[in-house]
């Protein structure tokens, strides 16, 4: 499929900390985006577990999940992932029957594999150094699973979680979780937004692997996307620079808020550096209305893709839901 008309388009929230802000102001305003996206039509709204980094505050993903599901109406709220192998199935599966209890139809539960931190963050939240492989994840899925129906063989059950069972998807950035959702009949979620180079190979694993499954009878694959958009490219470009400089500093190993548009524009690169943000931004996509919806256009011809989901990740709020604004004016033009 190829053209925008007919594609859900979605959101994936981080709950960017600018800087001159607050966690609590982060959080704040990915409640109001919640508010905003239902009212544009907005599919899905996912919130994504990352610790340890000053920029993002969505490290608490099902609390969060909560409160943006009770303050919204209609339009889904997940997370987008829960990063399973820091967690114990049984939690996971207690806290997102409870909000599937709370909000039913409305929640989704997508799983990924990777820590969402640095080593030592794992580390922190698995306890113990031998839990912090991932090579556990299938055998931590089926047990998760398990615990949405009530086994009376089995010695524990999370009385929160069965009957309230919410869609799960599977995330991934490599092959891994592609072919574990096409075996295993599930939705599908890549991160084409920093792992472009792995979106094609990725997306023909699961089709490839995919066996219809009472959840599926075909193979649905979603792409969370990078996008700013804004009135001319020239805008665009300027409010994208602060995302770019933070990947920029993570690789350096220093994590930080997200930066004003003219710190980014200031910051001094080196010729490295300008390479890096290039190769960075080569899979985003940042421009005008114009701009976006051709950037749509190709990678929905390139991937097939059944949904997109869209990351913006820039300072001011304001610039951030107008982004969002004119994207989904993209679906209805």
């Amino acid at each position: 499929m190829s053209s925008l008309s007919g594609i859900p388009l979605s959101v994936l929230d981080l709950a960017p900390v600018s800087t001159g802000s607050s966690a609590s102001d982060a959080m704040h305003n990915s409640i109001d985006l919640a508010k905003r996206a239902e009212a544009l039509g907005y599919h899905r709204f996912w919130l994504a577990e990352h610790h340890n980094m000053p920029g993002i505050a969505s490290s608490a993903t099902a609390v969060l999940i909560g409160q943006v599901a009770s303050a919204t109406e209609r339009i889904r709220v997940g997370s987008g992932g829960v990063m399973l192998p820091n967690h114990a199935p049984l939690v996971v599966a207690e806290q997102f029957g409870t909000l599937e209890a709370f909000h039913p139809g409305r929640i989704d539960l997508g799983l990924g594999r990777a820590p969402g931190s640095d080593q030592r963050t794992a580390l922190a939240l698995r306890g113990s150094a031998a839990a912090l492989s991932a090579n556990d994840f299938p055998n931590q899925l089926e047990e998760l699973v398990g615990y949405f129906t009530h086994d009376p063989a089995r010695a524990v059950s999370a009385v929160a979680a069965e009957g309230n069972k919410p869609p799960v998807w599977l995330l991934g950035s490599s092959g891994f979780s592609a072919r574990l959702a096409g075996m295993l009949g599930l939705p599908f979620s890549f991160a084409h937004h920093f792992s472009a180079q792995n979106t094609l190979p990725a997306l023909q694993i699961y089709r490839e692997a995919f066996r219809p499954s009472e959840v599926l009878d075909e193979p649905y694959a979603m792409l969370g996307v990078a996008v700013v958009c804004a009135e001319t490219d020239e805008e665009a470009l300027y409010l994208a620079g602060p995302s770019a400089l933070t990947f920029l500093s993570l690789r350096h190993g220093r994590p930080i808020p997200l930066p004003s548009p003219q710190d980014a524009a200031d910051y001094p690169y080196t010729e490295m550096d300008r390479q890096f943000v290039a190769d960075r931004m080569e899979s985003s996509i940042v421009g005008s209305p114009e701009t976006v919806h051709k950037g749509f256009e190709s990678l929905l011809a390139d991937t097939g893709a059944d949904e997109l989901m869209v990351t913006t990740m820039v300072h001011g709020h304001a610039d951030r839901v107008r982004s969002y604004e004119l994207v989904a004016g993209l679906n209805t033009a």
